[in-house]
């Protein structure tokens, strides 16, 4: 049986991406990533984390990233669909791309939703053909199964390459993520000016909060 361990990296940042990382490996593959350190990347340095990327992508049996830009996200948002239903509709991805079909494959995805079953059955409805796949969805995943903490670091390692491409355009923004003082202060500094750019999620409430919608502003004075 292969096992297929996903995660992702920049869920809830105001600034840049979601990256989702597949990792699609033997037994004897996942000892491997084992005896290599693998772990959630949040444990792991920056520095690390591009050395053991290389290593994760020679030691896997193959590996798939998707990517959600903020664009996409808002758009999704827009339409009415949440970014849970997004995140399913991108791990359905990276399981269709990599799924064998002719052998049993274990995947085990780190849950983003609070309920698991309620996120996985929504799974499954994006999923091409799920006849040969054991599908575990749970939380701490990445902790517990090193094929997910090595889809963590691709992931993390993904969306830090992004982020590096954006500050050489736009500036250091700080991490991207809402709590961080760089972050806001750019946000304010620069957020209208950039508003097109295509960097921000606007349908993030600390987006709103700092440029609300005037329209629907009028519309709840009238």
């Amino acid at each position: 049986m292969l096992i297929l361990g996903i995660d992702d990296a920049g869920r809830g940042p105001l600034i840049g991406p979601m990256v989702l990382a597949g990792v699609l490996v033997t037994a004897e593959q996942e000892k491997k990533l084992r005896s290599l350190g693998v772990k959630d990347s949040k444990l792991v340095l920056h520095s690390s984390r591009i050395k053991i990327a290389k290593e994760i992508e020679k030691i896997s049996r193959r590996v798939y990233l998707v990517i959600s830009t903020p664009e996409e996200i808002d758009f999704s948002i827009s339409s009415g669909i949440n970014l849970n239903t997004l995140e399913a509709k991108k791990t359905a991805e990276i399981i269709n791309f990599l799924n064998l079909k002719k052998e049993k494959i274990k995947v085990i995805v780190d849950c983003p939703s609070v309920n698991t079953v309620a996120w996985k059955n929504k799974l499954l409805e994006f999923i091409s053909h799920a006849e040969n796949l054991i599908v575990v969805c749970e939380h701490k995943a990445d902790f517990n199964h090193p094929s997910v903490s090595a889809a963590s670091i691709l992931a993390k390692v993904r969306r830090e390459e992004e982020i590096s491409r954006l500050k050489e355009k736009f500036g250091d923004f700080g991490s991207g993520y809402p709590s961080d003082p760089l972050t806001k202060n750019f946000l304010k500094m620069r957020g209208n000016a950039l508003k097109n750019s295509g960097i921000f999620r606007k349908t993030w409430a600390t987006w709103k909060d700092v440029f609300p919608d005037k329209k629907q502003k009028k519309l709840f004075d009238f």
